[in-house]
């Protein structure tokens, strides 16, 4: 079967479905293999819980014309995304980024549906599988896309560029994230930087935060002649500046070479998603969404999934920020919470994963960070950080003993920063907080 015909059974099946625990009706599963799992084997309780068809990759597992054998399952889920996307003729813009781009796509999202039928990546569906699913998603009535992409190793986002073809795009920024795979933070600029190699390739539209030398220096490199300038200082396109974080954002911006000023309340935390929300609207007023319609877009939009995320429980206010934790966000976090108003601050930082040869010192770094804040308690938590002690400190090697501490010893009255990697497991805390 080309892919040409599949695409016609998926024109009229359009679901489709990779884990037989959620088959709908009048859908194609893909029968994926993992390093645990060949989906193969449950292509038939696939076709028994609704689906139409299943596409496998191994003859023995063919039963009837209801399976279509192909030579690799994931790579014609791909191509298939691939070959709808070229069916698609409405604006998609690509975000990556170090840090901030599901919490940026969450705010394109809600910018763009105040005007577009806009469908962004659900969840954080942004691999070599997500963006197919993502783009398979997406049909005839959409205007507009927001393709949320990620990448651990060089080729990642040339891979899903060549996938999604995104018309416009930006990088939230570049940090310290991933060494393992990236192998120094050169390397994380030129993955990353693959965007805008397709921006260039394709004539698309940059989106850049112009203030941030390692962006502005990777889009130089590369001469895009489409740009829009979003940031804190006069000569970008948008210009915007933080008026206050206690612990919510409030945010004012404007055009350039216009005088009047918008400001927006949002509900967001973190002084580093300023550039965030600045990008939405950079990206909102290109398309022709009004101030009034921009600024609504933005205070809709509440954060979940322990994104910066504000929890006020029993006994504290919490900020959330465990989804996942490397050099950079946790820097940014730390600045974060050092500037907003509250009597009594505790530090609470879980270890932050896969950064290879740099994780001794960057924690360490971390460490000093954290101390010089002052707060009224700081506490590390895991591996990485208990190889440091201190006596302005408290060290617990895994999230349960913290756990306990913090049950005989309780936090009360307090604004505690939560942040670490997503293994960590530190929605347990919560528990005691």
């Amino acid at each position: 079967m080309t892919i040409e015909q599949l695409h016609s059974l998926y024109k009229v099946h359009h679901a489709v479905s990779t884990d037989t625990r959620n088959i709908t009706s009048d859908s194609i599963f893909f029968a994926l293999k993992g390093e645990r799992f060949n989906a193969n084997e449950f292509a038939g309780q696939a076709l028994e819980s609704g689906a139409n068809w299943a596409v496998v990759d191994e003859a023995k597992y063919v039963v009837d014309e209801r399976y279509i054998l192909v030579e690799d399952v994931l790579a014609t889920l791909q191509e298939l995304a691939r070959y709808h996307r070229r069916q698609l003729n409405i604006p998609f813009v690509g975000i990556t980024g170090t840090n901030g781009k599901t919490t940026t796509k969450e705010l394109l999202y809600a910018v763009l549906s105040q005007r577009f039928k806009t469908y962004a990546t659900k969840g954080n569906l942004n691999n070599h599988i997500g963006v197919p699913l993502t783009l398979l998603s997406i049909d005839d009535s959409i205007e507009m896309a927001v393709i949320e992409m990620g990448a651990n190793h060089q080729q990642e986002i040339a891979f899903l560029c060549d996938i999604a073809a995104p018309t416009h795009g930006l990088i939230t920024n570049v940090g310290k994230a991933h060494l393992e795979g990236f192998g120094s933070f050169d390397g994380v600029k030129k993955a990353k930087g693959e965007l805008y190699d397709f921006l260039k390739m394709q004539d698309g539209v940059l989106f850049l935060q112009g203030d941030n030398e390692y962006l502005h220096g990777m889009e130089m490199q590369r001469g895009i002649s489409k740009t829009v300038r979003y940031g804190f200082s006069s000569e970008n396109d948008i210009v915007g500046r933080l008026e206050y974080a206690n612990p919510l954002l409030c945010v004012s911006w404007k055009i350039r070479d216009v005088d009047e000023y918008h400001t927006v309340q949002t509900q967001l935390t973190g002084s580093y998603n300023t550039e965030n929300i600045l990008a939405a609207i950079a990206v909102g007023h290109f398309f022709g969404i009004d101030d009034a319609h921009i600024n609504q877009g933005i205070l809709a939009y509440t954060p979940t999934n322990n994104r910066s995320q504000i929890s006020r429980t029993a006994h504290n206010t919490v900020i959330a920020d465990y989804y996942n934790a490397n050099v950079s966000s946790m820097e940014a976090a730390l600045a974060n919470l050092a500037v907003i108003e509250a009597q009594h601050k505790v530090i609470v930082l879980g270890d932050m994963f896969e950064l290879g040869e740099d994780a001794a010192k960057e924690h360490r770094r971390m460490v000093e960070k954290a101390l010089a804040i002052g707060a009224d308690r700081t506490i590390f938590v895991g591996e990485a950080f208990h190889a440091y002690q201190s006596p302005k400190a408290e060290f617990y090697e895994t999230t349960d003993n913290a756990k306990e501490a913090l049950s005989e010893r309780p936090i009360v009255n307090s604004t505690v920063l939560l942040k670490a990697s997503r293994g960590m497991a530190f929605e347990k805390l919560m528990e005691v907080l």
